[in-house]
């Protein structure tokens, strides 16, 4: 039976800890010789409306490292949805490659890839959520912690899709999460409700706050990203002068538990949602977290498309 990579929630606890063992796996398998070609002969189409180096680098290294390849699907070539409907595009591409990874706008053009595809489909961003991305962060904290128990991950910032997918892996792996937004910036009711219930029975605490000072009381993890994505650029005005307060800088850090780390997803528009000196300081793991995309996708990749 196909399976896909959507959203986190279409997976239980032992799944998505069963990708971060394997990502955990090949990570060392890589540094200790090289991955095995597992995906030899195996192609991945990577549908881009959105450009990113994380999720580009990724895959395409990813792919190689287990033995296939990775072709690069500009927004031009395609125009998934107005050239060409995403079914057509699915079902071409699903006669031609092993898998489908889409870096899109709109959640519902992931979804509609899935349901045409005969392939595996991959979310590599959408405006609803980043599984790819959240999955890369937990390897990178339970390499800092050990486990996830106990941890508070305070998210500082705009309720996207981001930290929609944060939410939905801290309550399903039970970790305490923590957002500041402010007003007019919250997550969509329907991901909130969503998450509640399923924090209702893995004790997972998530808690809502305004003001960014007392979400980073407790916290373990500090999370922040830009304050405009790709598409909100009419808003960047009215953004950039509502968000200042929710700055990470390394006030916001020292009131944190002290051996609290920062992450962000990058890229990170520095001296604007994030200093240079919190960046670039000790408690910092923006790059090992970027790294972690590599092993990330693997582990993705190898659970989708190996035989």
């Amino acid at each position: 039976m196909k399976k896909d990579f959507i959203d986190i929630t279409d997976f239980s606890k032992e799944e998505l800890l069963g990708f971060l063992d394997l990502a955990t796996e090949l990570k060392k398998e890589h540094f200790a010789g090289g991955n095995q070609p597992v995906l030899k002969g195996k192609n991945l189409a990577m549908i881009f409306q959105k450009p990113s180096l994380r999720t580009r680098v990724s895959f395409e290294v990813a792919m190689r490292h287990l033995g296939g390849d990775a072709l690069y699907l500009s927004p031009n070539e395609i125009g998934l949805g107005q050239r060409e409907s995403v079914a057509d595009v699915a079902r071409v591409l699903s006669g031609m490659v092993e898998g489908i990874m889409a870096r899109v706008f709109g959640h519902e053009l992931v979804v509609g890839l899935a349901e045409w595809a005969s392939v595996p489909v991959i979310n590599g961003l959408s405006d609803a959520s980043h599984p790819a991305q959240i999955l890369a962060d937990f390897m990178t904290i339970k390499e800092k912690f050990g486990s996830f128990d106990g941890l508070n991950l305070a998210y500082i910032g705009d309720g996207n899709n981001v930290s929609v997918s944060l939410m939905q892996m801290s309550a399903i792996l039970g970790t305490n999460f923590i957002i500041a937004s402010p007003e007019g910036y919250d997550m969509e009711d329907r991901f909130v409700n969503e998450s509640k219930a399923i924090a209702e029975k893995t004790g997972s605490k998530l808690s809502f706050f305004r003001d960014p000072h007392e979400a980073v009381k407790e916290a373990t993890v500090i999370y922040t990203d830009t304050w405009v994505s790709m598409g909100q650029e009419e808003e960047a005005a009215k953004r950039k002068a509502v968000f200042p307060p929710y700055q990470v800088n390394e006030k916001l850090v020292s009131e944190a538990q002290p051996d609290a780390i920062v992450l962000h997803c990058l890229p990170a528009y520095r001296g604007i949602e994030i200093t240079d000196e919190v960046c670039d300081g000790p408690q910092s793991w923006m790059f090992p977290q970027a790294h972690n995309r590599l092993h990330a996708q693997k582990a993705i990749l190898y659970t989708l498309m190996k035989d």
